[in-house]
């Protein structure tokens, strides 16, 4: 165990290091409509079709599963995010693994503006570490400020030149309409710390461009987004964030610690929490 987390460790090091510098009409009828808009407008057609999947599932709850794999040559690692979210109630609970680190678990509670947070450094077995949800940030790229995957769906929602990609595709047995397009620094920086966002511009302004991170996702025929991924990759470093949504519409069932187990804090870092 003492070996995997250290490589673990070195690869997180390694991909930090770089990072931081670094309705009423028919199915027929709409698919004719779709198609007729998509040859007169292909990217307006789908950069709308993209914003209108997240719209609606920001209104509804799903099952959260998310990966981030993140590689540095040939040492490979990947943090993994489960949990039910109420996206239109903005309550959830998330696990966090991550196999053969220091810490590999935690868990993460989303109750309105609070999220609270397990394992905290310093505070006392049992004991939950409370903060305010728009005020956390990320520390690497491709990373969402304790793994909330609003900011996912903001990113998602925001990417450019979206065309519709490939034939269809079936995600969790249901087809779906995969599209592509790219994420521009601005989306790419969002909720991003100091350190890493002044990493990121130092890259951009070096190669006169921006980082060059692809951006997927998957609308299903109700138009939802049941899959969205990003991927960054430069020289032999990778990161790819993957959050697939599922079991829409089902009740989630969220405790807030009480308060006398909670103690504020202030994230600074820690690979679990984004």
């Amino acid at each position: 165990m003492r070996r995997a987390t250290t490589h673990a460790l070195r690869a997180c090091a390694a991909a930090t290091a770089l990072l931081a510098l670094a309705t009423g009409c028919s199915s027929d009828e709409q698919d004719d409509s779709a198609a007729k808009a998509a040859k007169k407008d292909p990217g307006k057609t789908a950069t709308e079709a993209v914003r209108a999947a997240v719209t609606k599932v920001r209104g509804t709850s799903a099952d959260i599963h998310g990966t981030v794999a993140i590689a540095e040559g040939e040492t490979r690692y990947t943090i993994s995010v489960d949990g039910p979210f109420d996206l239109a109630k903005d309550k959830g609970k998330l696990s966090v693994d991550f196999p053969g680190g220091a810490i590999d678990h935690v868990d993460e509670v989303f109750d309105g503006d609070t999220v609270y947070v397990s394992e905290v450094q310093g505070a006392d077995d049992g004991t939950w570490g409370s903060a305010a949800r728009d005020k956390v940030e990320a520390h690497y790229l491709l990373r969402a400020p304790l793994n909330d995957p609003e900011h996912y769906l903001r990113q998602i929602s925001a990417m450019r030149k979206v065309e519709r990609f490939g034939s269809d595709e079936t995600v969790g047995g249901v087809p779906t309409t995969r599209y592509r397009g790219s994420i521009d620094h601005g989306t790419l920086t969002l909720r991003l710390a100091d350190k890493p966002r002044k990493g990121a511009e130092q890259i951009r302004d070096a190669q006169g461009t921006d980082l060059p991170v692809f951006a997927d996702a998957w609308v299903d025929r109700q138009g939802r987004l049941v899959r969205l991924k990003m991927t960054y990759r430069m020289a032999t470093v990778s990161v790819t964030t993957t959050v697939t949504l599922s079991a829409f519409g089902k009740p989630v069932k969220v405790t807030a610690p009480d308060a006398s187990r909670t103690v504020p804090v202030t994230l600074k870092g820690g690979v679990l929490f984004g």
